[in-house]
Parts: C-alpha cells; structure tokens; sequence
C-alpha cells in the first residue's frame, strides 16, 4: 500500500511567489559554487542529496487531496486542489497507453465541505469523461447538493450535472464499518465548525488515518489525556497517521482556540498514547514559509523526545507536501 499527497496546504491554496522562487535559485548557486557538475544527472543528485529541502524543494501549495494505492480502483480522501492534479496525472497515463481512456472507478472520501476540500472537483479532468464511474462517499446528509451547489451559477460556468462520469453519491453512517474496494473502511466525527469527519483504511493487514480538520486540546486540557477518548481506539496502532497540524502550540492554544485545528502538540501526545507507527502532519497552514514549516518539523521530532522523556521513540515523524509518497 502506497499513500501519495497531491495536496497538503489547509483552508486556502499557498502561492509560491517569484521572490521565492528567486531566493531558492540564488541559495542553490551559492551552495554549487566550489562545484563543478559532467551532467544533468549529476545536478539532480546534488538537489536531491546536498541541498536542504527548502531550497531544492517545497511543500507546495494544493489544499487537500491524498491518494491511498493499493488495487485497480482510485482510493481518494479529499478533493481539494489536489485533485485536479490527480487528474491530469491519469489523463497523463492515458496518453502514455498505460490507463485505458474510460471505464475508471474513483473513490472519493470527503472529509467535510467547506472550499478547500471540495473546490477541485470542479477541474477534475476524468469526471467528465463518459464511462468512468465517480463514486463520492460522506458522512454529510446533504452529500450531493454541496456538490452541485458550488458549481451553480454565478459560481461556476459547467453544473455539475454536465459532467459526463457517472457520479454517485453514497452517504455512509458513522460507527458502521464498510468494505469498499477491498478496504475495510470506518469514520469518526470530530470537532470543526460543520462538523468533519474522519477516515480509517485497512487492507492486507496495514492500516491508515486521514484526520484532517479536527481539533484537539493538548496536555493542558485532560480530555485530550483520557484513556476514552475516542481518537485513541480510532488512532489504534495505525501504520500512518495523516494528522491536522496547521498551527503551532501558540496559535493552537492562544489566537486560534477553537478554529477547528490542531497542533503538532496534540499530534504527538495522541499518536504515542495510540501506538502509532508513523505520523505525518497534514493541513499545513498557507501562511508559513518552506523555512517556517521546516522549524515546525524540528519543533515536532523534539517534542516527541521531551514527551517521551528525553528517549529515543520509534514512532517517525514526518511533515506532508505536495508530490510525497509513503509506502506502508
């Protein structure tokens, strides 16, 4: 099982600007000065190898979309940014003569609807090509008419109905478990404005989370500490955790109280308590730099060591950015 992160940025897309762009290309020459490159593969090894990942890299700027791989069919949580991305990769295929041009399933998890989540269905290239088979899948009552509602007009020129897939709607009920494509697949609510919901995936006995947009008090709040708090059995030894950071201890605690996210605080203190074998944080806020998300990575790994009591800890941490695959 292969996850892949077509978009990992929270509430609104990132722009990555021409200052920035500038100020990684003038770091990466100063860092080649004293060397001297045979070949283009000789340059791709240094990108990838010598220079930091804020100046050969970024985390990129789609909202959310992940792509959990493991069968024929399309397993998606989200359809963020990202997905239009996604799209244009199996459009990609098609032309190379490794995809066949219909006939495609995609299975699309919704955590909740507000815009970041669901504003690149709209570009979604295969859901307008007849034959393939769009299946949405939520928790939300009113599934289908979030859906249509943001491509009514004046929102937007095609309506949902023009689109050539058959798209389904299928609304799924929280504490029942599902097998869709192979998977065994459960949901929890959580706590956001709207109400969102997470996902649990299981298959060929490896397990993966996707909870986003979901706040979580850290240690200074004891419900986050209880032994019954639901998250801990949903989070139970899960081989990936794809967990809702997008603020610091301060935002999260002082100025953001509330907004429905969480920090890489209570990412830690869950994941140990629940045995996780891999956290990766997700929703990354729009605002922070490549650098500043960077610091919020280190800041993440020591605190896992000052939690676990200055002690090597075998969970690994990890922070998602567009184009980043995880074998699980």
């Amino acid at each position: 099982m292969r996850v892949y992160f077509w978009g990992t940025r929270g509430s609104l897309p990132a722009s990555i600007t021409a200052e920035t762009v500038r100020t990684k290309i003038v770091s990466a020459i100063k860092a080649a000065q004293s060397r001297s490159f045979n070949n283009d593969s000789e340059i791709e090894d240094f990108i990838r190898d010598e220079l930091p990942f804020t100046v050969g890299r970024t985390y990129g700027s789609n909202t959310p979309c992940v792509e959990i791989r493991n069968g024929e069919e399309y397993m998606i949580c989200d359809a963020g940014t990202g997905l239009r991305d996604l799209g244009n990769h199996h459009m990609k295929l098609i032309e190379q003569g490794l995809q066949r041009r219909s006939g495609s399933v995609f299975n699309i998890f919704v955590s909740h609807f507000h815009w970041d989540h669901i504003q690149g269905f709209p570009f979604f290239t295969p859901a307008y090509i007849p034959g393939n088979k769009v299946r949405i899948y939520g928790f939300h009552k009113n599934l289908k008419g979030f859906f249509e509602k943001q491509q009514n007009q004046p929102y937007f020129p095609v309506p949902l109905a023009s689109m050539s897939a058959d798209i389904q709607f299928i609304i799924l009920k929280p504490g029942k478990d599902y097998e869709i494509s192979g998977f065994e697949i459960s949901g929890i609510e959580q706590k956001h404005p709207g109400t969102s919901y997470g996902f649990r995936f299981q298959k060929d006995g490896r397990t993966v989370v996707y909870s986003t947009d979901a706040e979580h008090k850290t240690s200074y709040d004891s419900t986050a500490r209880e032994e019954n708090y639901p998250f801990l059995d949903f989070f139970r030894e899960a081989d990936l955790l794809i967990f809702d950071a997008q603020y610091d201890w301060n935002e999260a605690v002082l100025s953001k109280d509330d907004w429905g996210h969480s920090s890489y605080v209570a990412a830690v203190e869950l994941a140990v308590k629940a045995k996780v074998k891999h956290l990766c944080l997700f929703h990354n806020e729009p605002a922070y730099s490549d650098e500043r998300l960077d610091v919020l990575l280190e800041d993440t790994r020591n605190y896992l060591k000052i939690y676990n009591d200055h002690q090597p800890h075998p969970m690994k941490v990890d922070l998602a950015y567009d184009g980043y695959e995880i074998e699980v």
